[in-house]
């Protein structure tokens, strides 16, 4: 796919009636439980739970900043594919490219494209924190390093 690395990570996705306006067309907003969903099934690909982090490392991880484009309208009943690129993986924040395509057979069409900063934050202050070296070894380990920035 285009501006997808083949490194990429993808996750399949179809567009409910929930997803939608009465139009049948995917609300904005929606891309971004879209990407975020996308994004923590790339943790649980390298085996990290998000849920564990919180009850044994007392941290979690928030949104910080999304700067997102539009393309092209997703529909009721498309197939979407989802992907997540690491930009950038820092101390204790992490920078995603991601994109939605709609899945016409050959032929994707891209939908949305977001870049996403994600902090890592202790949850009692909800200050920012360092990414456990554990977990920064899981994503490593999983996820290829060719295209950080």
């Amino acid at each position: 796919m285009q501006d997808t690395p083949e490194n990429a990570f993808h996750w399949p996705l179809r567009v409910y009636y929930e997803d939608t306006d009465t139009g049948g067309i995917v609300f904005y907003a929606n891309y971004l439980k879209f990407f975020e969903r996308a994004r923590t099934e790339w943790l649980r690909a390298a085996n990290v739970s998000q849920q564990v982090l919180t009850a044994s490392e007392q941290i979690m991880f928030v949104v910080k900043n999304t700067n997102v484009d539009y393309h092209a309208s997703a529909k009721l009943d498309d197939e979407l594919l989802i992907s997540v690129e690491l930009v950038k993986l820092g101390r204790a924040s992490v920078n995603f490219l991601q994109h939605a395509w709609r899945i016409y057979g050959d032929t994707p069409e891209l939908l949305c494209t977001a870049s996403i900063r994600v902090g890592c934050v202790d949850t009692q202050s909800l200050r920012p924190t360092a990414i456990p070296e554990t977990t920064m070894a899981k994503i490593r380990t999983h996820h290829n390093f060719s295209n950080l920035k």
